[in-house]
């Protein structure tokens, strides 16, 4: 019966720890997990159990590891030496919990990640200017013209237009090969 109520805590508990991390359910606590599930464990004993379990979790959602994977993992953390690792029940706990959260935890991280405004389309042209009708000389050559549409999820679109010279082109198209150079080298380092 006692390991019945363990592994129910120990549900509760990540469940707890996946709301407060990846739900943003600012009503679940570390105290109200502490007193709910453990109150009968010390708040260091409880401390060193949240922070394991928590760094699991991260590490197993951040890996976002499939079922191989994650037995894989846990047997490697239960064969840990020196108290680093888990046990049998907190590897069950972890694995029962991965199969049923793992999918709304990766959503979770996703739409965390996420930058709003987010950039929902681009249209452009490219006009050839005529000259000015009053002789003048105004810009000639080619411009592009275009229209960016931004919005954030559940939101009407904003529109952005912005007209360029051959010149300022050429520097956005370099401006953006030298992001892509970093996001590269970021990538493959």
């Amino acid at each position: 019966m006692a390991e019945v109520e363990a592994a129910k805590s120990l549900s509760g508990l990540l469940n707890g720890i996946a709301q407060m991390v990846y739900y943003d359910n600012h009503a679940v606590t570390e105290e109200l997990l502490k007193e709910e599930l453990f109150s009968d464990v010390s708040r260091e004993k409880f401390q060193l159990l949240l922070d394991r379990m928590r760094s699991l979790l991260k590490s197993i959602a951040t890996a976002d590891m499939d079922q191989a994977q994650l037995e894989a993992f846990l047997t490697a953390q239960t064969r840990k030496q020196g108290g680093g690792g888990v046990t049998t029940e907190q590897a069950a706990a972890l694995s029962k919990f991965w199969k049923n959260q793992r999918v709304r935890v990766r959503e979770s991280l996703l739409a965390q990640s996420r930058w709003e405004p987010a950039l929902r389309g681009v249209s452009w042209r490219v006009d050839l200017q005529a000259a000015d009708s009053r002789g003048g000389r105004g810009r000639s050559g080619p411009v592009a013209l275009m229209e960016l549409e931004l919005g954030r999820s559940g939101q009407d679109s904003e529109f952005v237009c912005l007209e360029v010279d051959e010149a300022k082109v050429n520097l956005m198209l370099r401006k953006m090969a030298d992001i892509q150079e970093s996001i590269d080298g970021i990538v493959h380092s």
